[in-house]
């Protein structure tokens, strides 16, 4: 670990730094610099490129591959240049420009200058650079990160599918499930949450359309260009969905929608990682020792569920973060404040809790494994759930009282199999009946989970 890293105020920047390294190629203030001089750079050039443009000319290949030249080449020197003129200016956006007029300085793009940021308010650069950040970061690094752990699960389920354990409801023992159904339930969750954040990702809005929302600069310096259209086309050309009727901020609607989806998402892995703790306690799931690892400064046997503590804590504090995004994005007084811009800054934040906690929960999966004779031992020592298959096929014998009869005779009680054998023993029904009935065990009485378990892989 690094001198800084040691000393960072933020985990995310201290302990944490490696694992979330990934994310600072999308949201951290390097990648918010080169997004917006991104934007910069494309609307120049497709200023230039429109007819009714008039006091700019066609550009040339080599201008316009020197231009994407200083985004691609985009360095530490270009950004610590930028924050040397922010110190002096005391705007973001605005130094980004100032360096992008630096760099073509003495060059023939020099006399077109004047290009450079027109009629632009600074939200229309930052909204768009955040929207492109926020996008590619969720689809380069976090939804591939939730993907391996759907893909985990759904392993899981597959393995475990016909593999049958005590289902509980109220914590108390219930009609069995296999382990594999139980694990579906979550990959099938995870899933669904998953489509749903990747179509939000693909139709997060950008706005560009000045000051106050209006055009009024565009079309009071080139009033016969069709701005609107204009700006239909640039911002649907960066793959985002134009936002035409806006203040001078994208309401960040889609945003907050974004953040929330991603806090449903979490939610399910709280969910997740609350269940498999407690199966680890109860012996459900026996943990891999790794060598080298400590459990405990104290007690040497230990082997603690540190992965799934770890992700059901940054979730927690992702879903803090993500919440006041949803929450504060979407309110601004009036035009704007810069309550926005302070808080959206926050994003890279809630999504490293995010990236934190789907590897941590990976990690989790990777080293468990089911204690077959412990799940064969609880169902062998809860013959009471075959009550409700008892009691069921007496209902269909035509036992109006199956129920309250079964009732009698288990709730509460420590049955075993021998008193569930004499209990049917001295029923009146037919012996095929009774036979039937005979047949039934715990372990065998898990209806179609093995099915269910199953139902993604057979494509359902």
């Amino acid at each position: 670990m690094t001198h800084d890293a040691l000393h960072a105020l933020s985990p995310l920047d201290g302990r944490y730094r490696e694992t979330v390294a990934p994310l600072r190629a999308f949201l951290s203030e390097f990648a918010l610099m080169r997004g917006r001089l991104y934007v910069e750079v494309a609307y120049f050039i497709a200023l230039a490129a429109h007819p009714g443009i008039t006091f700019l000319r066609a550009l040339t290949p080599d201008e316009i591959a020197r231009l994407r030249g200083l985004v691609e080449g985009f360095d530490d020197t270009a950004a610590a240049r930028i924050k040397q003129i922010e110190a002096e200016t005391r705007h973001d956006t605005k130094a980004v420009e100032l360096v992008l007029r630096e760099r073509v300085a003495g060059t023939s793009l020099e006399g077109l200058a004047a290009g450079f940021h027109f009629a632009l308010t600074s939200e229309d650069v930052s909204n768009l650079a955040y929207a492109l950040n926020i996008r590619d970061g969720m689809r380069a690094v976090l939804l591939p990160a939730l993907d391996a752990v759907i893909d985990a699960l759904r392993e899981m389920a597959n393995r475990y599918a016909a593999l049958p354990m005590l289902a509980r409801t109220h914590g108390q023992a219930a009609s069995p499930t296999t382990l594999g159904k139980e694990l579906a339930v979550f990959r099938a969750r995870l899933a669904g949450q998953r489509e749903s954040l990747a179509a939000l990702v693909d139709g997060l809005p950008g706005k560009l359309n000045g000051a106050t929302g209006n055009f009024n600069a565009h079309v009071a310096a080139c009033p016969e260009v069709d701005w609107p259209a204009f700006s239909r086309d640039f911002v649907a050309s960066l793959g985002l969905r134009p936002s035409l009727i806006t203040t001078q901020v994208e309401p960040g609607d889609s945003l907050a929608a974004l953040f929330d989806g991603l806090a449903r998402a979490n939610t399910i892995l709280t969910d997740l990682c609350q269940d498999a703790w407690r199966y680890i306690s109860d012996g459900i799931f026996v943990q891999q020792a790794v060598a080298g690892e400590v459990g405990s400064s104290t007690m040497p046997h230990k082997v603690n569920p540190i992965r799934f503590e770890n992700a059901e804590g940054n979730l927690a504090v992702a879903n803090a973060l993500l919440g006041l995004l949803a929450r504060r994005l979407p309110v601004s007084r009036l035009q704007r404040d810069l309550s926005n811009s302070t808080v959206i800054r926050n994003v890279g934040a809630a999504l490293g809790h995010c990236l934190l906690a789907y590897q941590n929960v990976g990690a989790g999966l990777g080293r468990i494994a089911a204690d077959e004779g412990h799940l064969r031992a609880e169902l062998d020592a809860n013959w009471a759930v075959i009550t409700e298959a008892v009691q069921t096929i007496l209902r269909r014998e035509g036992r109006a009282d199956a129920y309250e009869r079964l009732k009698d005779f288990s709730r509460g009680a420590a049955l075993k199999r021998e008193d569930i054998a004499a209990f049917i023993d001295g029923l009146d029904v037919a012996e095929t009946v009774k036979a039937e009935l005979r047949a039934l065990t715990p372990w065998g009485y898990t209806g179609l989970a093995e099915t269910l378990a199953r139902l993604d892989e057979a494509g359902g």
